[in-house]
């Protein structure tokens, strides 16, 4: 069974910038297609990034566009998330997700493994 674990969050001001890594163990899932969501407080998850399993295909929440990059590491079987020009709202748990075959990419629901979290909290 694969385990997806997060690391790289923490305490940022405004302006500032993090990088997010999620690492499998376990069974490889380097050839799943992978995405980054989140969960702001108090209020439902949300889609933040996607890359499909060789890179081709990429796509970004309008909310962080151009402002974050999504990328991995087959080798590695690691998924990223640079984070700059970080704002307060987009204080979140941030999770790594993966899915082997994903036809709409922003929805949960198509992704079965899952990360359990990392804390990212942007000050003003």
């Amino acid at each position: 069974q694969v385990q997806l674990v997060e690391s790289g969050g923490g305490l940022v001001q405004a302006g500032g910038s993090l990088r997010l890594s999620c690492a499998a163990s376990g069974d490889t899932v380097s050839t799943y297609h992978k995405a980054w969501f989140r969960r702001p407080p108090g209020k439902e998850l949300e889609f933040v990034a996607f890359i499909s399993w060789k890179g081709g295909n990429i796509y970004y929440s309008d909310s962080v566009k151009g402002r974050f990059t999504i990328s991995r590491d087959n080798a590695r079987d690691t998924l990223y998330l640079q984070m700059n020009g970080l704002k307060p709202e987009d204080t979140a748990v941030y999770y790594c997700a993966a899915g082997q075959t994903v036809p709409t990419y922003y929805k949960q629901n198509e992704y079965d493994r899952w990360g359990r979290g990392t804390q990212v909290t942007v000050s003003s």
